[in-house]
């Protein structure tokens, strides 16, 4: 399957380390043909230093199933180590969910993303290249059932404006030993005030 997704996100600094966030996001299925899904989100992150990074959000999502829309709440924790080897610049984030699902039971979520990247400065546009690796632990009972692996471009257009394009696979198991993959194609605009 080929999916488009499109996220718009928005930084407000509030002091030196700490910033508001706010980011939306679209995605079109079945060849890029049907919505069936959209998340708004909206946090606080603190920089302690160059190298860790805590995240406190929450993140409101509809998603289409069966012709109708399924809603969700989920109240996150993010934690992010970084550090720089050479020129790479590595990122791992730890992401704890609590999933309020309006159908279901609850469940907690864990995510781990992985990301390598590399910075190039190109005719006064800085570009960074990476590639990472995510993967999706839940605790009602599927275990490890998501894993996206994903490499792309970052730009940054103005010192405000970032853009990003980036392919990811995205592999989903769907029943019991059962997986079935995605093909996305996944833009995003980062502004920061």
């Amino acid at each position: 399957e080929f999916q488009v997704w499109q996220t718009v996100g928005e930084d407000m600094k509030i002091v030196e380390s700490t910033k508001f966030t706010m980011e939306q996001e679209f995605r079109f299925g079945e060849d890029a043909s049907e919505f069936f899904y959209q998340h708004y989100d909206w946090g606080f992150a603190w920089a302690f230093d160059r190298k860790l990074e805590m995240a406190l959000g929450y993140r409101l999502i509809y998603e289409k199933y069966k012709r109708k829309w399924r809603e969700e709440d989920d109240p996150y924790a993010n934690f992010t180590a970084k550090c720089d080897i050479w020129k790479f610049k590595l990122e791992d984030r730890n992401r704890i969910e609590y999933r309020h699902f309006r159908y279901k039971d609850d469940s907690m979520r864990y995510r781990n993303r992985l990301a390598l990247k590399y910075p190039i400065d190109f005719h006064k546009i800085k570009i960074t290249t990476y590639t990472s690796d995510e993967i999706f632990i839940s605790s009602d009972g599927t275990g490890y059932n998501q894993n996206r692996f994903q490499s792309g471009l970052e730009f940054e257009l103005t010192k405000n404006v970032k853009a990003d394009i980036s392919y990811m696979l995205q592999s989903s198991r769907v029943k019991g030993d059962k997986w079935s993959a995605a093909n996305v194609l996944w833009t995003k605009l980062k502004i920061s005030f």
